[in-house]
């Protein structure tokens, strides 16, 4: 039986509040024996230890995630082998092949993904960007949907040129995939008032607070030298903030790890990925509810230009596998308040929490979601609790939540301006008449602004004067890209994975059958006479839910063969999770699944309701009658 800090409390009192997790690890043999003692008094049997998961025992052979990646990068193969592909995953990098193109040799290339915290890029990162994906890449880029960019079809000769190039100029691919804190998001509107900006502030303490310690990065890409800059947002609030040194205050209580290299996640790092997303009450625009922790930022009342503390909520996440109940997507609960000056004590704690007691066994149950399910979320407060050494308060009232994609022209709030310019899931290139690559480049060059990643897969530029903003509209349309009043809402907020054909884990497709489905599913609501219907759709082409399909008003799932699984009821404010109606919805019958729904929304929706809202409300059974009552005999 595993035990943890919430499941003593439980069993022993108030009285195993005065144990620390460094001492529930030492009273392990004791309380399992009371356990064994407890079911059957006449077996006294000590079970042998289980074996370590082989991917456990990788991450602890790795010498902190340089072995055997170091070697396989001196060989002349056009690969890595399969254990070095997962340590390369921690250096931001994934192994792939064309799925589509027959025949062998295979044609082994490698997607690389950037960490930027709050999703900001530079433009000379972005231009650096630009010029790493015509030379060594497939000439375009992907923005994901966690506020970075990736960089696909590098081959294994080049990678190091790429990420030297990428670690030199100040910015870093470390940490953005692997069993570690990921690229940590904020919403993207770049405001200058207080409360954005401490939301952007500390997605960067976070992400400087939990990136890995080890040098692996700068010996396997920088033959062991410094990279020329220091990553950005280490500059930034580092020494502001002390992070390193909070990062190694050891309370006694067992966060910190007695580890030579890495203080916080030791030599098996974490059970799984963790996400974390940083944003300001009422604005939802980053799925906050799918994250690890999600951190909202109070004001104090009494000063509105100061940070109070923060709304802490635990526990979301996408992934699921299909046909396995044990799995699930979930959204997150509220944990409490904090006070700022604890933030960080905290957010360490809530990852201690994780690290010590996630499921280390069942890789597909080892997202903290699982943990806070099992225990509730009352009994994880008292596990974290146990770590962080005092209560943590609750949960402060906030204004309702709202989602925005920030698209268009926006007053910054300083004299400047920013401008979100939407992204048909998040892939920027240049294609016939639609060069948006090429625009961008344009605009950067000449302008020199910053830009932000959005949540959405779309991007923001910043900063801009507005004696510019007719030259940067002008740019734009001589480059075949739309303003935003004219591109169709289900557009506008959808989102798809990439997918088919480079995705080793894609059962159908998503980003290349995303545009026809909008475009088919538009028709239908034309022909009901719900033309100004928005609806928030993503489509995923496996259930892992990188395009977070769970949270949307209606998802597609792929699910093999050309088929969906088709999803309803998410919230139209990303606030709660989906669920499945049809098991397998093939392509060809998209408009005969979809209308009989959309006729009984237009019949019996409330004013003003979002799809998503009727379909959570009236819910599965009742939309089954209908469907099985509605005229279908033009499909025929």
């Amino acid at each position: 039986m595993k035990l943890t800090a919430a499941f003593l409390i439980a069993l022993l009192g108030h009285e195993a509040l005065a144990f620390t997790p460094a001492t529930f690890q030492k009273s392990t043999t004791r309380i399992s024996h009371l356990f064994s003692t407890m079911e059957d008094p006449k077996k006294v049997k000590t079970e042998k230890a289980k074996k370590l998961a082989k991917l456990e025992i990788l991450k602890i052979e790795s010498n902190s995630l340089v072995t055997p990646l170091k070697e396989e990068m001196q060989t002349e193969e056009i690969f890595v082998n399969k254990d070095a592909m997962q340590i390369l995953k921690y250096h931001g990098s994934y192994m792939q092949t064309d799925r589509e193109k027959k025949g062998k040799p295979k044609d082994y290339q490698f997607m690389l993904r950037l960490k930027q915290p709050a999703g900001e890029l530079a433009p000379d990162l972005f231009l650096l960007l630009d010029d790493l994906s015509e030379k060594y890449g497939q000439g375009d880029l992907r923005a994901t949907t966690r506020q970075c960019f990736q960089l696909h079809g590098v081959l294994k000769g080049d990678l190091k040129t790429v990420v030297s190039s990428i670690m030199n100029i100040g910015s870093s691919t470390v940490g953005a995939c692997g069993d570690v804190s990921r690229n940590v998001m904020t919403t993207p509107a770049p405001f200058t008032s207080p409360d954005y900006e401490a939301a952007r502030e500390y997605s960067k303490v976070f992400g400087h607070l939990f990136r890995p310690m080890t040098t692996a990065f700068s010996e396997i890409w920088l033959d062991g030298e410094k990279a020329a800059t220091v990553e950005t947002w280490g500059t930034e609030v580092g020494e502001k903030f002390k992070v390193d040194e909070v990062m190694k205050h050891d309370t006694g209580r067992g966060v910190v790890l007695p580890h030579s290299v890495e203080p916080l996640y030791g030599d098996r790092y974490l059970p799984r990925k963790f996400k974390i997303g940083v944003t300001v009450p009422g604005d939802n625009s980053l799925d906050i509810y799918t994250n690890d922790i999600g951190v909202v930022v109070i004001m104090d009342p009494a000063n509105p230009s100061e940070v109070l503390g923060f709304n802490v909520m635990v526990g979301g996440g996408m992934g699921r596998t299909h046909n396995k109940e044990n799995t699930f997507a979930r959204a997150a609960d509220h944990l409490g308040f904090v006070p700022k000056d604890d933030i960080m004590e905290l957010m360490k704690c809530i990852l201690a929490a994780q690290r010590d007691h996630g499921n280390r066994d069942v890789r597909a149950n080892a997202r903290m979601k699982y943990l806070v399910h099992t225990l509730g979320i009352d009994s994880f407060r008292k596990l974290v609790e146990s770590y962080f050494g005092k209560d943590i308060q609750p949960w402060r009232e906030m204004e309702p939540w709202k989602y925005a994609d920030w698209m268009g022209w926006w007053d910054q709030g300083d004299g400047r301006m920013f401008l979100g310019v939407h992204v048909d899931n998040g892939r920027v290139k240049d294609e016939g008449d639609f060069k948006l690559k090429t625009a961008l480049r344009v605009i950067t060059e000449k302008y020199k602004r910053p830009m932000v990643m959005s949540p959405t897969q779309s991007i923001l530029i910043r900063d801009i004067d507005p004696a510019d903003k007719d030259d940067i509209d002008t740019i734009l349309r001589s480059h075949g890209i739309k303003a935003i009043e004219d591109v169709d809402p289900l557009a506008r907020m959808a989102m798809a994975c990439p997918a088919l054909p480079l995705c080793g884990l894609a059962q159908t497709e998503a980003e290349r059958r995303m545009p026809s489905y909008i475009e088919r599913i538009r028709d239908v609501l034309a022909k009901l006479d719900l033309d100004d219907e928005e609806i928030l759709m993503r489509m995923t082409g496996c259930p892992n839910g990188c395009a977070r399909p769970y949270m949307a008003e209606l998802a597609f799932v792929g699910d093999g063969n050309d088929t969906y699984q088709l999803w309803f009821g998410g919230s139209p404010v990303l606030t709660r999770t989906a669920w499945p109606f049809l098991a397998k919805m093939k392509d060809v019958d998209l408009e005969k699944s979809l209308e009989p729904v959309f006729a009984m929304f237009k019949a019996q929706k409330h004013q003003f309701e979002a799809f998503g809202d009727f379909t959570h409300r009236v819910g599965a059974a009742k939309i089954e009658e209908f469907c099985k009552t509605y005229d279908n005999v033009h499909f025929v």
